[in-house]
């Protein structure tokens, strides 16, 4: 067995969308078995194990035989295949009619399913609450066999209430990670995505829809140059039929005949046989929604002792005044009434509150925190809220609400502002302290921050390792940002920032650049609403790093020097020496660099930070060499690396083995220089360290070309210029491009 048999179970079940969690429910193994099989740790697994869960993925027979002979241990090691992306939700359980509307999708689309070439585009519109979802989703579904390399599906949340429309570049990227993109070769330009996901999907039989989309302008950037696109939205999308040639299929209310075909499919024929008087008045007061029908047959279900009639009268005397025709909710909030009052009390409270949680869904663990129930009972009364076709549950097991239900639901006036305001608490503090749980694995060596206990009811989630909390990241991430926007939002501005000190790592290891940078733009605001001159110093220098990871020259310089002004102010030794030590990363003056170094140097020392200190030896050092001072720079760099060593710091053992190659190439030391850039080069391999990875790799490359060795010079330049372009880095691909093109050393 070995690494083969560990990236072939974890693929299979990315490509499934399944957590370790859903996984082990569905297959009866283990999450622990399931997690030492991702990682290695886990050696001659049972092939009745491996069976079942190549059972609960859905593998065919060949990915099976692959899978079995992996953990015997039998197989070569092999390139992984390439994931088909199965992204499309469950089918509608009470889908019916639309016979018309699905022939027209059928006809519309037939071309490029049948694999003629192009791209078809089939936009379906019509008023919220209509059924333009499940329409698209019951014909996609049955079109599988026509799409064999896959279905990608996003909601684009054009017309959420508690958050803008999807940022396509985030779309984007979720579609590059379906395709089997690492994170760290998604380049970071909008458009440069864009033209990654074409050149992916070209000439493949795929199926791309796109929910809820807000204008044409939120979908251009995600149409492939071939296959098959649906998309659904309340705006007409002209610029898209224009621009395009998209189709346009209007979707109307149901016919009588079909919405009673869908409250037979949810109640059955014998139960309405006796009421037909009432099915009737039902049909005519529901006026066609399906979202209306199903919350009314939801509520008929749950209580097989209420008749129709009962559930007519109330209907009909709702106090709800109707919506115009203009907006969104038109004819549905008499139906999301009548849903809400026939919930318990324990119930109405619960869907009050999954309004209020920040982010597009919710998992079971923050939602037990939001309510201050604990797990069991919030899933029984979750459960009992999506048979009542109030919220949705997906594969994954996270809960989602409908944005009309969540506009109702915030609006409902039985819970009180300080409920409200507890449960928002209780939610951001379970974000908070489980994101910070999560940071403290990733970076053991940082510096810590004091959060304040979680209030009564919070149940953070336990993160055992680092593949648990980039998982849970990767989950949470929207949530997270949303979280760290209501904390702002609501006053909370302690757990503000602590979120973006949490996520900051987070967002270096997947490149998240401009979150990382409009995290710390808010977690500056909030720290100066606080009487806590420590977190204002903090928050401006993660700021000025957020700067100078995007190139941002005089931004980073203004926030590091607020930092350092505030560090001197309040006389903090610590403070001051971590504001000199980035401002030195950012000066274009040589001797201010290093100056700056040096006082990084001399502050720490004493403080009994051996990680800093280190730090700021190994600056010192790589400043020196910028000007020429290399017995300096070798003295500090060496004293640098026998700390980090000392501490075990693996990261900055690699940084300085960097440094001391430069030294040696500046020396005229080229096979020293060599050994030590290919130590510093195993180390970051190790971490997945591109960035890094992308700059040794750089440097080596000069150095054999030094040495007269230009085949392997062009080697690892080559690597680094793909590095570079990954990441956006156009001035050092540029640069190495010309070396490359021109032989100049």
């Amino acid at each position: 067995m070995g690494d083969h048999f560990a990236a072939a179970v974890r693929q299979f079940r990315l490509r499934a969308g399944l957590t370790q969690e859903v996984l082990s429910d569905r297959s009866g193994v283990s999450v622990s078995t399931i997690r030492g099989m991702e990682t290695g740790t886990r050696r001659n697994p049972q092939l009745a194990s491996v069976r079942r869960l190549a059972a609960a993925l859905d593998l065919q027979p060949s990915e099976l035989d692959e899978l079995l002979a992996a953990a015997a241990g039998v197989a070569e090691p092999a390139p992984a295949p390439a994931p088909v992306p199965r992204q499309l939700p469950a089918a509608p359980t009470s889908f019916v009619g639309r016979v018309d509307q699905l022939a027209q999708l059928d006809a519309a689309l037939q071309p490029a399913a049948s694999g003629s070439g192009g791209v078809e585009i089939c936009a379906l519109v019509g008023t919220g609450g209509v059924g333009k979802s499940w329409l698209a989703l019951e014909w996609a579904h049955r079109s599988t066999e026509r799409f064999p390399d896959g279905q990608l599906f996003v909601d684009l949340q054009g017309f959420s209430p508690d958050s803008d429309p999807m940022d396509p570049g985030v779309a984007l990227r979720g579609f590059l990670d379906a395709l089997g993109v690492e994170p760290d070769r998604i380049p970071l330009a909008p458009h440069a995505q864009a033209a990654l996901f074409r050149s992916l999907v070209a000439g493949k039989r795929m199926l791309v829809v796109l929910d809820n989309a807000a204008d044409t302008a939120q979908v251009t950037p995600l149409l492939p140059g071939t296959g098959t696109v649906v998309i659904t939205s309340r705006n007409q999308l002209s610029g898209l039929l224009t621009g395009q040639g998209a189709q346009h299929l209007s979707v109307d209310i149901l016919t009588d005949a079909e919405a009673h075909a869908l409250l037979t499919a949810r109640l059955g024929a014998s139960r309405l046989r006796s009421e037909s008087v009432a099915q009737d008045e039902l049909v005519s007061l529901c006026g066609g929604f399906p979202l209306a029908l199903s919350i009314i047959a939801g509520r008929a279900h749950l209580d097989p002792h209420l008749s129709l009639a009962e559930v007519a009268d109330e209907l009909r005397g709702g106090t709800l005044d109707v919506l115009d025709d203009t907006d969104p909710a038109a004819s549905l909030p008499a139906a999301l009434s009548l849903s809400y009052r026939a919930l318990t009390d324990d119930e109405a409270e619960v869907f009050g509150l999954i309004a209020i949680a920040p982010g597009p869904d919710v998992g079971l663990a923050a939602a037990a925190s939001l309510t201050g129930r604990g797990q069991s009972r919030t899933r029984t009364v979750l459960r009992r809220l999506e048979q009542a076709s109030l919220i949705s549950r997906d594969a994954g097991g996270r809960y989602r609400m409908h944005d009309l239900v969540r506009r109702y639901a915030t609006t409902a006036d039985d819970l009180t502002d300080e409920a409200r305001a507890t449960a928002l608490q209780r939610v951001l503090d379970h974000y908070n302290h489980t994101a910070y749980a999560g940071a403290r694995l990733l970076d053991t060596h940082r510096p810590p921050i004091e959060l304040a206990p979680p209030i009564p009811g919070v149940q953070p989630e336990e993160l055992p390792d680092i593949p648990a909390a980039m998982d849970w990241f990767e989950t949470e991430h929207r949530n997270l940002l949303a979280a760290q926007h209501a904390a702002a939002t609501h006053g909370l501005h302690e757990t503000a920032w602590q979120l973006a000190w949490a996520l900051n790592d987070f967002h270096y290891r997947r490149g998240h650049r401009d979150h990382q940078l409009a995290a710390w733009k808010i977690a500056v605001d909030s720290a100066a609403l606080l009487p806590d001159p420590a977190a204002q110093i903090l928050t401006y220098r993660w700021l000025g790093r957020a700067h100078v990871v995007l190139g941002h020259q005089q931004e980073a310089v203004e926030a590091l020097n607020q930092a350092l002004a505030l560090s001197e102010q309040q006389n903090d030794r610590a403070l001051q020496a971590q504001a000199h030590y980035t401002l030195a990363s950012v000066s274009p003056d040589g001797d201010k660099a290093l100056a700056h170094a040096e006082r990084a140097l001399e502050l720490f020392q004493g403080l009994g930070q051996p990680i800093k200190e280190a730090d700021a030896l190994n600056a010192v050092g790589w400043f020196a060499v910028r000007l020429g001072k290399y017995g300096m720079a070798r003295e500090h760099c060496q004293a640098a690396l026998e700390l980090y060593r000392r501490h075990q710091d693996v990261n900055g053992a690699a940084q300085t083995l960097d440094s001391l190659g430069l030294i040696a190439h500046g020396t005229g030391r080229h096979a020293a220089a060599v050994q030590y850039y290919l130590d510093a080069l195993g180390i970051y391999r190790d971490l997945d360290n591109s960035p890094e990875i992308a700059d040794t790799l750089d440097r080596l490359g000069r150095t054999y070309d030094a040495m007269g060795d230009r085949d392997q010079a062009v080697a690892v330049w080559r690597e680094a210029l793909e590095l570079y372009r990954q990441h956006g880095r156009d001035d050092e691909a540029g640069q190495l491009e010309e070396r490359l093109t021109t032989g100049h050393r």
